[in-house]
């Protein structure tokens, strides 16, 4: 234990009891290793308080008390900026106020009668040290932004509340803001993190009336521990109204997952599932909240199960890659012009897998790079393969993951792609998803500049279904852009659509883009984007995704158009 005779400055305690008793053996464990400070209600330690305010290290309050009780004072230094950052450990006879005082900013808790005093003392130079910044690791208990527990002291608190608290049936609820990483992009950290303060402060809000804690973790990551309720609609209804009301200008739309009480779940797997949860209704705009039932209870099964058969999938050519035509239809006929590497999964126990079942899941956690390796490899051979077999070069557009842009080796992966596969680069055409354009905007710059300096087309795929769209294409180096299959759908009955779709290809023509429109399935469609302008097309007019054996009818179908 440290002693006072290695601290050249004097530390002191504040001992606030109304029972004199308390204060004279409070007095005695510390008297040796620190100078002490009286009060014998509330109103007499606010006062001593903001007198010495500089020298106290530490607050023992006593909770109930006349005059002014201990949770008036620690409400009253919570809210006060100064006084909050010093710590109090909190004398109780009565352990349901722990929660409270915890919620309070309370940092321990001592109980009545004393006993063993050789704990009180070291409890208190634990506290006084935390305080003092000589564990920098365990004393920074607070978000600076929000002020809510950071992640490390989260736990520690859910866990005591778990292991001490039994008779309070706590949920999970895991807060976030959708496209926060777009809103800091467009409008700057500075506004970010105001809204991360006004929703950490309605947090806490919440918590003053409801029993539990909340913590931030990164970014946008809110943790709430708290007594269940009954209607967690209603809850996120308050916080989204607090959002609503204070960023009148900008979109700020939040998301919640909800993980109930389980019997023997320890708070780490509750919460596991609440942001499972969270994350499913991601872009749900209409259903912002998701309370974990036992259906993703079986997903999360079979995400672990994917995640666990990756590596044989590869090894073992579960993999598949097809590929869909892509048409010229400014020519008449529409001409085969190139072609869109898309992955399959057959797998051995499953059967096939559906893309939307896996892509997302890998995008999640960065196993996507894995998939996008073995779909650009497979293209490049089959280029080659084609090239041989037909004597013709269908290029081949291959996707480019956000994961992938932050890989330091992606350029050099590339360029050793086509030197030993002895193609050109423009034959390796390579689509990156609008949303990722947001992620860091000079960062994208500078790899897409140099992607294009080496010889790449660039194609912004999905454009127009996130926050970037317009505003992205004066900076962003692209040759292509793929108009999301969403503007097409209804263009033949919807007149605002179709004036959006003009409105993309005029800009498209004005900024020497080609455009590509996906999802087309009809020939009313083909038609209005035929007049309007629109350079290529793919969709299942045309032809599904086809394995490479009979894409090659399509070569084949197309030699024989020239000839003819």
């Amino acid at each position: 234990m440290l002693k006072t005779t290695q601290i050249q400055k004097p530390r002191y305690v504040l001992i606030v009891d109304d029972q004199e008793i308390n204060r004279d053996i409070l007095g005695a464990i510390l008297e040796d290793d620190y100078q002490l400070l009286f009060a014998a209600d509330g109103k007499e330690a606010m006062e001593l308080l903001r007198v010495h305010t500089d020298i106290i290290s530490l607050v023992m309050l006593d909770l109930m008390m006349p005059v002014m009780n201990g949770f008036e004072v620690l409400e009253a230094m919570h809210s006060d900026e100064v006084l909050q950052e010093i710590p109090v450990i909190v004398l109780t006879a009565d352990k349901n106020a722990e929660l409270k005082a915890l919620q309070l900013g309370a940092a321990d808790f001592i109980t009545k009668p004393f006993d063993l005093h050789e704990v009180i003392l070291a409890r208190v130079e634990r506290i006084v040290e935390l305080s003092e910044g000589k564990n920098l690791i365990s004393a920074a208990e607070h978000d600076k932004i929000t002020a809510l527990y950071n992640r490390s002291f989260f736990w520690e608190y859910a866990n005591s509340l778990y292991a001490y608290h039994t008779e309070i049936h706590f949920d999970a609820l895991v807060l976030n803001i959708e496209q926060f990483h777009s809103i800091n992009a467009v409008h700057g950290r500075e506004f970010g993190d105001k809204v991360l303060a006004a929703l950490g402060q309605e947090v806490q809000a919440f918590l003053q009336q409801v029993k539990g804690i909340g913590g931030r973790f990164e970014a946008d990551h809110f943790y709430i521990y708290c007594e269940a309720c009954e209607d967690y609609a209603k809850v996120l209804a308050r916080f989204q109204a607090v959002m609503d009301e204070k960023f009148k200008d900008v979109n700020v739309r939040l998301r919640m997952g909800v993980m109930r009480r389980q019997e023997n779940m320890e708070p780490l797997s509750l919460f596991d599932h609440a942001n499972t949860a969270c994350n499913k209704v991601s872009g749900n705009y209409a259903q912002p909240l998701m309370i974990f039932n036992e259906e993703m209870r079986r997903r999360e099964i079979l995400d672990r199960k994917l995640l666990n058969d990756l590596n044989a999938a590869i090894e073992e050519n579960q993999l598949k890659v097809y590929y869909q035509p892509k048409y010229d239809i400014q020519c008449n006929p529409p001409r085969l012009s190139s072609a869109e590497a898309l992955i399959r999964w057959i797998h051995p126990e499953l059967g096939f897998i559906s893309p939307g079942e896996f892509i997302p899941l890998f995008e999640s956690n960065g196993m996507i790079r894995l998939v996008d390796r073995f779909v650009w490899e497979n293209a490049a051979k089959q280029i080659v393969a084609w090239r041989k077999k037909y004597g013709i070069t269908i290029p081949v557009s291959v996707n480019v993951s956000r994961s992938d842009i932050f890989d330091f080796t992606l350029v050099d992966r590339l360029e050793a792609l086509i030197r030993d596969n002895d193609i050109r680069h423009g034959d390796l055409k390579l689509e990156i998803t609008e949303s990722a354009y947001a992620e860091d905007v000079q960062k994208m710059i500078d790899l897409i500049t140099r992607l294009e300096e080496m010889g790449f087309d660039i194609e912004m795929d999905d454009f127009g279904s996130g926050y970037s769209s317009l505003n992205m294409l004066s900076s962003m180096p692209v040759d292509v852009l793929k108009m999301d299959m969403q503007f097409i759908r209804n263009i033949e009955s919807n007149e605002t659509d179709r004036k959006l779709v003009t409105l993309v290809l005029e800009i498209a023509k004005h900024l020497k883009l080609t455009v590509v429109a996906e999802g087309v399935e009809n020939e009313k469609q083909l038609h209005i984007l035929q007049n309007a302008g629109c350079n290529l097309v793919q969709g299942f007019y045309f032809s599904r995704p086809l394995p490479p054996e009979a894409f090659e009818e399509l070569i084949r179908r197309e030699i024989e158009t020239k000839r003819g």
